[in-house]
């Protein structure tokens, strides 16, 4: 397995693609915005938000997540990780909320629209409640590498695709800072790399995939720095792949 040491400055690697790894650190100046939140029965998130995550989308990160408005740049924001701390006196802590971003949304002059276990906790103790009463908060804010703890790079088939003419896939559990800005597949027969669409969100699809097991390529721009990587997934889909199932890359990203 490759190593990727970090030091004082980032490094940003594509190593071999057994049990890969790839690190990431961000010294980021927070900026500042505002933040409010949406209602749900159990405080979690929503599966039906525009990322197009679904049930992933409502529990990851144990349902601290949150809309965005021009974060989400036309859904190449989806997952993104950050961390917000709210600014008002005497109530809220120095650590705020660690939240992914899952949906779209706008409300006043906000770029974060959190569920409610998000933004209660970044209420001091005893304080949760006093904050929401506020329904907006300023905030300040900075990306953050995303952590999935136990859990390589996945893709998963959405649940419209239908075996075998239509393939629309979702990446996820994608771990540090990256953007995904391209998926392309490998067509065998034609010993080439076919371009899938970006659908919505975070959904890749594409008509008439090639037959057999799939191997993908994912263009990562990692957005501290402006690079980008090629980064190679070999036969992730099997032959027969199935809607709704999530398969393992076997890549970590970190």
């Amino acid at each position: 397995m490759s190593l990727v040491a970090l030091k004082n400055h980032c490094i940003f690697l594509l190593v071999t693609l057994i049990f890969p790894a790839i690190c990431y650190c961000e010294e980021a100046n927070s900026l500042y915005t505002r933040a409010t939140y949406y209602g749900s029965p159990d405080c979690y998130g929503t599966p039906s938000g525009a990322c197009g995550f679904g049930e992933y989308g409502r529990k990851i990160y144990d349902g601290k997540v949150s809309g965005v408005s021009r974060l989400y740049r036309n859904g190449t924001g989806c997952g993104a990780c950050y961390q917000v701390r709210c600014k008002v006196p005497g109530h809220c802590t120095d650590e705020g909320t660690k939240i992914v971003v899952t949906d779209y949304g706008e409300g006043d002059h906000t770029d974060f629209i959190l569920s409610v276990r998000a933004y209660s906790e970044m209420a001091s103790p005893g304080m949760a409640s006093h904050l929401l009463a506020y329904g907006v908060v300023d905030v300040e804010y900075r990306r953050i590498p995303c952590r999935y703890y136990g859990y390589n790079f996945m893709i998963k088939v959405h649940e419209n695709s239908r075996f075998p003419n239509y393939l629309a896939i979702v990446p996820i559990y994608l771990s540090g800072a990256f953007d995904v800005q391209a998926v392309e597949v490998w067509q065998a027969d034609c010993k080439e790399w076919r371009g899938m669409r970006k659908a919505y969100g975070a959904v890749w699809d594409m008509p008439n995939p090639p037959t057999g097991s799939l191997t993908f390529r994912v263009q990562l721009s990692f957005s501290a720095y402006g690079e980008v990587k090629w980064v190679q997934l070999a036969d992730v889909l099997p032959d027969e792949w199935k809607a709704g199932i999530a398969y393992d890359t076997n890549l970590l990203l970190d």
